[in-house]
């Protein structure tokens, strides 16, 4: 893998501030691909006198002559890369050199005094697909915890190199993550769900005494569309504001394309959360990330209980959780998840390389993924419930056109099947003639719609029998002082501009709300129709 001069140039001006030497150790040995790693590496050293490479022997500490260790002034720093770190990992590997050398982990201070506070020791392998979109991101998280701790260890494994490990663990969904050796998880893991997942491993007592915020004007849960808006609109007011998400991006950060932003031809979830988050850097909003809302205390004062412990006083809030992935609620979905049932073609797909696979639903989410999976797979059937399929036309007549597609309409999924813990196929019903019919396939990719986010809300706010939070047109919930916008809504029409208008809307909503309601002070920049 030969690097651009581009590339080359760019990360001369990342690497020329990297605080302390360091070192790539390459473990010796032979393998096909080794000579290309080390070719690699040796121009990622080249754009620095601070990085330099070595070829050395660690025995049992690297499992292969793919395996090399990042080392800041001859201290292991518990990073471990194994197979060359391109396609959506180079980025991974880039940013543990700079986090290495001193850039910011851009973690919240909670966060870190939790990592720190491990004293057993923790080695996670992360089976990666150099194709997942969502890899990267499990594997970040987990290098800034092995910088932050020293009995923390993390080894990046190109799943594709190595396919007798992968048969041998039986993974066939990536990410998925083993801890000292044993299943961790697979699939999507944001910070959250990793801390909540090591929870019995912190000490409490080493922790930093947590920071209480002043009383906020607003509190924003929900890092998508939904609530930055809200939030940089409430920010733009003079308000104080203080943003409390898992993830910025939420369930924006796994859609590839975006082709109906208006006055934005195409883009993508990542870059459209990168936009996001940088316009959102532009105010000063204290932002809580990798925190969940456990609980809200109504009062005048409404208190917000974070999964930290960490408590916020606020004035009003604004509720903008979204919503995530749909289960069909079926024998053998749960038993197989990661055995041949996924929900991110994207990310598992080439898994089923060559292989037949279905995709439950035929709105646009299952039809873009029959789409992008009908170019690595062998053949793709699409069962959706209903009599007619609820994608836009043009995604039909894409979908139509392709041989390896097939679309069968009022189809009822009633059993995954599975053998020798894989899955083998589907039974399903023909609501036409009610004759049950069998599909031999090894994967099944849901896209059957999404589940609002809204079960903390139980008892604060109405909701409706979907869990929904029931909003008026001013994005006003049952509970005075609270508001809701986005796709946890009963707002029709689960669209990123929508939310994103919706959640604009709401905070003018808020904002009028404090007004009307408190002897308010504040210097109101922005006029109600700006």
């Amino acid at each position: 893998m030969k690097l651009s001069s581009d590339l080359l140039k760019s990360l001369t001006a990342y690497t020329a501030n990297l605080k302390g030497d360091i070192k790539i150790v390459l473990q010796k040995g032979d393998h096909e691909k080794r000579d290309e790693l080390r070719t690699f590496l040796s121009d990622v050293c080249s754009v620095s006198k601070k990085l330099y490479l070595e070829d050395l022997d660690l025995g049992s500490r690297h499992r292969s002559p793919l395996s090399f260790t990042l080392f800041l002034n001859e201290v292991d720093t518990g990073i471990t890369f194994t197979g060359i770190p391109g396609g959506q990992e180079f980025n991974s590997f880039v940013l543990a050199i700079l986090q290495i050398g001193g850039s910011d982990l851009k973690l919240d201070d909670n966060v870190k005094s939790m990592i720190k506070s491990v004293s057993q020791k923790l080695t996670f392998e992360v089976f990666i697909s150099l194709d997942c979109h969502i890899c990267p991101e499990v594997v970040q998280s987990l290098n800034k915890f092995a910088i932050l701790s020293e009995n923390i260890k993390c080894e990046m494994i190109d799943g594709g190199l190595f396919p007798d490990i992968v048969a041998e663990k039986d993974i066939q969904g990536v990410p998925t993550i083993f801890l000292n050796g044993e299943f961790f998880s697979s699939g999507k893991a944001e910070i959250s769900k990793i801390i909540s997942k090591l929870e019995k491993y912190f000490d409490d007592s080493d922790r930093e005494k947590q920071k209480e915020l002043e009383l906020q004007d607003s509190v924003v849960i929900g890092g998508g569309p939904a609530g930055i808006s809200a939030s940089i609109y409430l920010a733009r007011k003079g308000l104080k504001v203080a943003l409390v998400t898992e993830n910025i991006g939420g369930q924006v950060k796994e859609t590839l394309g975006i082709e109906n932003m208006i006055s934005v031809s195409e883009t993508s979830g990542k870059k459209l959360t990168g936009d996001m988050h940088s316009h959102l850097n532009d105010y000063n909003i204290q932002v809580k990330e990798h925190f969940k809302v456990n609980e809200i205390q109504k009062g005048t004062f409404k208190t917000v209980v974070l999964s930290s412990g960490e408590k916020i006083k606020t004035k009003t809030i604004v509720v903008a959780t979204g919503a995530r992935w749909r289960e069909l609620g079926v024998p053998g979905e749960k038993e197989n998840l990661g055995n041949g049932v996924a929900y991110c073609p994207h990310c598992d797909g080439p898994f089923f390389k060559g292989k037949d696979v279905a995709v439950v639903g035929g709105g646009n989410s299952g039809i873009e993924a029959a789409l992008d999976l009908s170019g690595i797979v062998n053949k793709v059937s699409v069962l959706e419930f209903m009599p007619d399929l609820k994608a836009d036309n043009i995604l039909v007549e894409k979908a139509v056109s392709k041989d390896n597609i097939s679309i069968f309409k009022n189809a009822q999924v009633k059993l995954i099947t599975s053998e020798n813990g894989k899955v083998n196929g589907l039974n399903y019903v023909d609501r036409n003639t009610s004759k049950e019919k069998t599909i031999k396939l090894d994967g099944i990719f849901v896209q059957i719609g999404l589940i609002p986010n809204s079960q903390f809300l139980n008892g604060v706010v109405d909701l409706n029998k979907h869990g929904e939070i029931i909003v008026n047109e001013n994005g006003e919930t049952s509970e005075k002082g609270i508001f809701a916008c986005g796709d946890v809504t009963t707002v029709p029409y689960k669209q990123i501009i929508i939310s994103m208008g919706e959640g604009a809307k709401t905070a003018l909503s808020v904002a009028d709300h404090l007004m009307m309601t408190e002897d308010y002070n504040t210097d109101f920049d922005i006029v109600k129709s700006a």
